[in-house]
């Protein structure tokens, strides 16, 4: 995510520290500044999709978490009613989910194993983090756009929210992440899938549901763009950031979405009917093949979305096939000729006709690329000549999702004291509680490990172009030239003198 920029006030006329050059070959947009009461900001974030498929040089001994440590976070997870959220035990649970996360992606960058993985399926917590994970869903459709229409509600920073906010982008990198697996046997999508059980449902229904958004998102033009206005209220921008978000978190729920694919032969009849019958997830995976929201025209120019930025695909790469249309490629795969899939899916009219369309996509590249493709090609071929088939139903009785229906159904008609009592008791933090939390953060991101699994290389704060600077008096934001950062100075100018006391106070 791009580091984020606010209207403040005019900063106190200081010179502008210097900038020193910095070898490292990434660093994060982790502004822990930011979490200090700084009048009229909001709080730079963390990237919420850490990629764990990021080449790693020397990995030496860098650990975050040790054995037992991990074991014991992952033993005390659980999952907190819609009422508490952002509290003090539910602040504690998303700074141990954050390290379990990040733990998790050394693993698997490193090619260690996958001990996250194995501790959450040995203790049964896949559920636990597929109730978080719809419990924040549901809490940002309903209670947050309600703290945002509160007129008393002018909070002197917007980091408690905004951590509540990212919760849910951490629990569906971390299911991404564990889902992953390099080694096998066993395969871990089908250990996963197993050891969350019936919340299975849940989480295809969630993943259809921001798939779906995605899909109707690039119908009205893609995501925001991610410069800030000047004339924004702190809770203006943080709304604009949790957009943002949104699009990442719809591309983290395909990949989870396609490794729960590669299941297909170990999941229940009723997952297989959600997939197949209810949500018809092969022809809404047909219309993201058709928007690639994750690309885009910029002049002629094109772009990609990797690593929570946009970036320009240079022209000699523009045929190479992308990672997010790579996993709908193999979604489609898994879901139209898996023996399962085949004896279940029903080939009516209008999912024939959607499913044609992919014979425009077939290309030598593409083949060269993904080779297992050419039966794809075959079988849309023979569906060419097929008969249609009726819709039946031979599903009698049939599991459904009930965490989103029963939370909704709890916290029906509340959804207004809810986010009064959260705004007494949970978003309007003491300074202390804020400095506080702001060294709690800095434990669990530790720069060593940061620079590690940051995707690329950081951004300028400004102008967003690679930067190799770093601000010399905080050592938070980061620049390309030393203009870059005098721009900037009205903006950051304050939240740097406070960081750097911070420092000098630790």
């Amino acid at each position: 995510m791009a580091t984020r920029t606010h209207a403040t006030p005019t900063a106190p006329q200081q010179s502008c520290p210097g900038l020193r050059p910095h070898r490292s070959l990434s660093f994060p947009s982790v502004a822990l500044c930011q979490i200090l009461p700084v009048p009229a900001a909001a709080p730079s974030q963390p990237d919420p999709t850490f990629p764990f498929s990021v080449l790693i040089p020397d990995m030496g001994d860098l650990e975050l978490l040790l054995p037992g440590q991990a074991d014991v976070l992952v033993r005390g997870l659980r999952s907190f009613p819609l009422r508490e959220m952002g509290s003090g035990g539910w602040n504690q649970q998303h700074e141990n989910l954050e390290k379990l996360n990040i733990q998790a992606i050394l693993d698997a960058t490193a090619s260690q194993g996958e001990p996250i993985q194995e501790l959450l399926v040995t203790h049964g917590k896949i559920p636990t983090l597929v109730e978080e994970l719809i419990t924040v869903e549901l809490w940002k459709q309903k209670v947050f756009p309600v703290l945002c229409r509160l007129e008393d509600f002018k909070p002197q920073n917007t980091f408690p929210i905004y951590m509540v906010v990212h919760h849910e982008a951490s629990i569906i990198n971390l299911l991404e992440t564990v889902f992953f697996h390099k080694v096998s046997p066993p395969p871990a999508p089908q250990e996963v899938c197993e050891s969350a059980e019936d919340t299975i449902l849940d989480l295809v229904d969630y993943c259809h549901r921001k798939l779906t958004l995605l899909v109707a998102r690039s119908g009205r033009g893609g995501p925001p763009e991610e410069e800030g206005s000047q004339d924004s209220t702190p809770m203006q921008e943080l709304q604009k950031q949790a957009e943002l978000m949104e699009f990442e978190i719809a591309l983290k729920a395909l990949s989870v979405l396609r490794y729960i694919t590669d299941c297909m032969d170990s999941l229940s009849l009723s997952t297989l009917s959600r997939m197949l019958s209810t949500h018809n997830l092969p022809c809404l995976l047909v219309e993201l093949l058709e928007h690639s929201p994750w690309s885009r025209q910029d002049g002629s120019k094109l772009q990609r979305f990797e690593g929570g930025h946009w970036q320009t695909v240079a022209p000699s790469e523009q045929q190479k096939l992308s990672k997010l249309d790579g996993q709908v490629w193999i979604a489609l795969y898994n879901l139209l000729l898996s023996p399962e899939a085949q004896a279940r899916y029903c080939l009516t009219s209008f999912a024939k006709g959607q499913l044609l369309k992919l014979q425009a996509f077939f290309t030598d590249t593409l083949l060269d690329q993904l080779p297992n493709l050419a039966d794809l090609q075959n079988f849309l071929a023979h569906l060419a000549l097929a008969e249609t088939q009726t819709p039946k139903k031979d599903l009698v009785l049939e599991q459904i999702p009930e965490i989103w229906e029963r939370l909704e159904r709890e916290n029906r008609g509340k959804w207004q004291a809810i986010a009064k009592h959260q705004l007494r008791h949970v978003f309007n933090p003491s300074e202390q509680d804020l400095r506080l939390q702001a060294r709690r953060w800095a434990e669990t991101y530790r720069l060593e490990v940061l620079e590690v699994v940051a995707p690329e290389r950081p951004r300028c704060a400004y102008c967003s172009a690679e930067a190799s600077k770093r601000c010399s008096r905080c050592q938070k934001e980061w620049y390309c030239c030393r203009e870059c950062q005098v721009k900037h100075w009205e903006k950051h100018g304050k939240a740097c003198v406070l960081a750097a006391q911070g420092d000098t106070a630790k």
